[in-house]
């Protein structure tokens, strides 16, 4: 669901993990151990950033450096991590090691090429290597990517490069890996050969896993092959396979049969084609495929296509499991082929193990008890998951429940709450009960290109806890309040210990918070958002404002912390969100860096607060500048973080200062080393300095010190973690022959991914930095 547009539809076993592996350990955010404990979804596959690989032959990174000025997007701005490698030319490459502690047989990888001149996408290869070895050829195409708002097509589905102004860069393409799978330790690599014929490959993270063999048939089951259903496996590459037939009546036959003797129907392994507009209907039985890498629908709509489409999967009080839905649709609207993928109702229904591309949504469901877990939502053009009271005819939305998914790239909420009021049908306005004790726990919503990564829509006593949300193109990152003039209001959720990392955004030229609290996220700026209870969320590096309050009453805002925000940390009334009036307790939060930690722009509301960080007086450290140093890359020695003595640094006695460079600064002196800027000096027993980075990827680093010593130190130094641990050993310098005559010395740390503070001990003085280069 958009902000200021509205462009929301009136009607509408666990998947195997042979690795689950924690999403926060590669999301860029800490480990438990470090500064910042964070939940999300456990998936089966680890994720390693394009930027944070070795980069080959020329292949260059591009990231976002600075909040956007425009309203357009950016391939920067829809990738997670907001970052991403690029190919051009030959020979160019990025690559990792699989430090996964398991085989990997399997690889996804979201990457954009070029569209053609005039549109409509092209197809082609990418290499990948294997301990240096080329070990297959992938397919990659920018068939269903590649939109354009210009030309007052803003927010639109445009196919037409000559209007310009981008947005919707990244695809997902997966595989099994042919041969022997890659081994623990081993390197794989994705590299621009001569036969690889896109101009550009930004490639923006690949997942890798050991995906698990298909499952076998359940006894009694009845198989959609019995009806006549035929697969054909050749690869679609974002188009169907021109041979394929239509098994959509064999399906629906055996759907039936199937609720008619009361058996399990079976999809096995292979894809099966659904074309023409028609969909497929059940109700009350069990759908199980052989999982996600192995049973596919697609549905192949003929395009352009002037027929309103239903669902695919229309599912009532259904239990449906372990299979992945693709389509050929090429945006959201019905003339490219837009249909749901799975519209759900009923009472206890369940979709578990799913894994869904390129349909407009994943899940559009209502009813009453139903839930669904452990799916995979990637590349979807609408909602990833919308549970609301509407879909199917339904009126109800109660005791709805979505966790433990992972969705990534939707084109709209990467998951949405959503109590609609009324809907008007032809001159009659129909009405639905608002809905009630929706739960949104663990789950993981990166990079939504074109909506929020979780968006609560009305109704009351819903619980949003411990999800993960990040790096959001144009929107809120997490967002409580309600959806258009005929939305519910909002009352008495309780939204706790959630993270949002890199959100916010510039749509329509808003500067839209990471976190926003109120009416008015959708534009409208009308019903009641009244007892929200926001506590224990942690907000980290906001494109703009960490948290922003527009017309809401009765918040409770509380031990939360705001790291870093590029622009302020807690605000309310902020420009295009207006609260004139309303009404917040505001108590125990954290801002740490970034502008004024705290604004009320509005004469109206009534916020109480007590025991915030920028009232009790008590130093809050930061990242020095606002914003954690990036690893890789080099952190230098003057930019400790900011909070003063026994907070960020402990010196025992102040020497040099800079003031010319920070106020706060001590021990530093102008360098003659390359580069110039300053040094940290006076060394001594004892003192430490603290620095939070931002670290891409968990792996080990090799750190390269500069430093300056008239004599040769022992055991000068060593780097330290949040919760103690030494990570370099001690470090020992040789004499260099002057406090200005420099030299390189290197150690190597391990590092979790994510914002972590690190930690400069110095063992013996007498020696001078400079800088750190982790690499």
């Amino acid at each position: 669901m958009h902000s200021s547009v509205s462009l929301r539809r009136l009607v509408g076993a666990a998947c195997a993990t042979a690795l689950a592996i924690p999403i926060a350990a590669v999301l860029g955010i800490p480990a438990a151990a470090d500064d910042i404990a964070v939940t999300a979804a456990t998936v089966p596959f680890t994720s390693y950033e394009a930027e944070a690989g070795s980069l080959g032959g020329g292949a260059t990174s591009v990231s976002l450096t600075a909040a956007p000025t425009t309203q357009y997007s950016s391939a920067a701005l829809e990738a997670s991590g907001h970052a991403y490698a690029r190919l051009t030319g030959t020979g160019q490459s990025v690559q990792w090691t699989n430090n996964t502690g398991g085989p990997i047989n399997a690889i996804t990888v979201r990457v954009s090429i070029p569209d053609t001149s005039s549109g409509g996408g092209q197809t082609s290869t990418l290499n990948l290597y294997v301990n240096g070895g080329l070990r297959q050829t992938l397919n990659v195409n920018s068939r269903q990517t590649w939109l354009y708002e210009g030309n007052d097509n803003y927010n639109g589905n445009n196919q037409n490069p000559s209007n310009g102004n981008p947005r919707a860069f990244f695809d997902e393409t997966h595989t099994f890996i042919t041969g022997t799978p890659i081994a623990a330790g081993s390197t794989f690599m994705l590299r621009k050969d001569s036969g690889n014929s896109a101009a550009f490959y930004d490639i923006d993270v690949v997942d890798v896993e050991n995906a698990p063999a298909p499952l076998a048939q359940p006894a009694g089951s009845l198989s959609i092959t019995e009806c006549g259903a035929v697969a054909d496996n050749t690869p679609t590459n974002g188009a169907a396979s021109p041979s394929s037939v239509d098994s959509r009546a064999a399906i629906q036959n055996c759907i039936n049969q199937a609720q008619s003797q009361g058996r399990v129907l079976w999809i096995p392994a292979g894809t099966f084609y659904v074309k023409g507009t028609q969909g497929l209907l059940a109700q009350g039985i069990t759908i199980a495929g052989a999982g996600s890498w192995h049973s596919t629908i697609y549905r192949d709509v003929p395009l352009p296509n002037s027929t309103p489409l239903p669902p695919l999967w229309g599912l009532t009080s259904t239990t449906i499991r372990n299979l992945h839905v693709d389509s050929n649709a090429t945006s959201r609207v019905t003339l490219d082929g837009a249909g749901g993928s799975m519209d759900i109702t009923g009472t206890n229904w369940l979709a578990e193990g799913i894994w869904t591309q390129h349909t407009m949504s994943g899940f559009w469901a209502s009813g009453t008890g139903g839930t669904i877990r452990n799916n995979r939502l990637t590349t979807i053009w609408a909602d990833g998951a919308n549970i609301n009271n509407v879909s199917m005819g339904n009126s109800v939305g109660n005791n709805l429940a979505m966790t433990n998914n992972f969705v990534r790239g939707t084109g709209d909420d990467a998951l949405a709450v959503n109590s609609v009021n009324y809907n008007d049908f032809d001159g009659t306005r129909v009405y639905y009960t608002p809905m009630a004790n929706a739960v949104v726990t663990n789950n993981t919503s990166i990079a939504p290109w074109g909506g929020k990564g979780i968006g609560i829509y009305g109704g009351s006593g819903h619980r949003v806890e411990n999800n993960y949300v990040s790096d959001t193109a144009r929107y809120i990152g997490l967002g409580a309040g309600r959806f258009g003039v005929n939305g519910n209001d909002l009352f008495s959720t309780t939204v706790t210990g959630n993270t949002v990392v890199r959100s916010g955004g510039n749509a329509y030229s808003q500067g839209q918070p990471a976190f926003h609290i109120g009416n008015g996220g959708d534009g409208q700026n009308v019903g009641v958002v009244d007892r929200v209870t926001a506590t224990n969320n942690t907000i980290l590096n906001s494109v703009y404002d960490g948290i922003g309050f527009s017309t809401s009453t009765n918040t409770l805002l509380q031990n939360n912390t705001v790291t870093s925000p590029w622009r302020n940390g807690i605000v309310i009334s902020p420009a295009f969100y207006p609260a004139p009036s309303g009404s917040a307790t505001i108590t125990g939060n954290t801002v740490n860096g970034g502008g004024t930690p705290y604004i009320n722009n509005s004469g109206g509301f009534a916020a109480s607060l007590s025991g915030n960080s920028w009232q009790t007086g008590t130093p809050v450290e930061g990242p020095f500048g606002g914003t954690p140093a990036a690893v890789p890359g080099t952190v230098q020695a003057e930019n400790y973080n900011t909070g003063g003595q026994g907070v960020a640094y402990s010196v025992n006695s102040i020497n040099g200062n800079a003031n010319g460079y920070r106020a706060d600064g001590v021990d530093l002196e102008t360098t003659s080393d390359t580069g110039g800027g300053h040094n940290l000096g006076w060394t001594s027993t004892g003192q430490w300095f603290h620095y939070t980075v931002n670290v891409a990827t968990a792996r080990t680093y090799t750190v390269a010190l500069r430093v300056a010593a008239p004599s040769a130190v022992t055991n000068a130094l060593h780097l330290v973690s949040a919760s103690g641990t030494n990570l370099s050993g001690n470090v020992s310098l040789p004499a260099t022959g002057g406090w200005q005559t420099w030299t390189t010395v290197t150690t190597q740390v391990t590092l979790p991914a994510g914002v972590q503070t690190l930690t400069v001990y110095q063992d013996n003085g007498g020696w001078n930095l400079n800088s750190l280069q982790f690499s």
